[in-house]
């Protein structure tokens, strides 16, 4: 199977997010690629044994996925607990399935310390949005698979048509 897509499960109506609900994403194409078998599901955090529902996290001190990925930045709950290890293991687990199962392309929720790909939050916990990617997405992009966010669906399509 050919241009298979890695997803996030709360886009595919799982309640998996942190809050416990899902943000289900609906467009043809999903239904179209569920039927043809091109999707790979998976909740990075469930994946890590992250519970359901836990704390809101954010990437601390306005850093990226890709500094949590080099060792320079944190992952922390509203709490105060650090779940920079589980991120990583979740982002691992990402890139583990994506490869087995021959994914290509990645489709995320926007805004998450893990799967955001165009804005992510900025470590404050006060809703204030910054341009990066959180953990998984910095991971999958490293591993050389295209990440599209949930508002970039038609881009998607168009790659998966040709």
């Amino acid at each position: 199977m050919q241009n298979r897509i890695l997803v996030s499960a709360c886009l595919m109506g799982h309640a998996v997010r942190y809050d416990g609900r899902a943000k289900p994403l609906v467009h043809p194409a999903i239904e179209r690629w569920r039927t043809e078998g091109r999707l790979v599901t998976i909740c990075p955090e469930m994946s890590a044994g992250m519970p359901v529902p836990r704390p809101p996290a954010e990437i601390a001190g306005a850093a990226t996925g890709e500094a949590v990925l080099a060792g320079k930045a944190r992952v922390v709950e509203l709490t105060g607990g650090d779940v920079t290890d589980a991120f990583l293991q979740a982002a691992e687990n990402a890139v583990r399935l994506a490869r087995e199962t021959g994914c290509r392309y990645a489709l995320l929720i926007d805004g998450s310390p893990s799967c955001g790909s165009d804005f992510i939050y900025d470590g404050s916990f006060s809703s204030r949005r910054r341009a990066g990617n959180g953990v998984t997405a910095a991971a999958l992009k490293a591993a050389g698979i295209a990440v599209f966010s949930d508002r970039e669906i038609d881009r998607l399509v168009e790659l998966v048509s040709e």
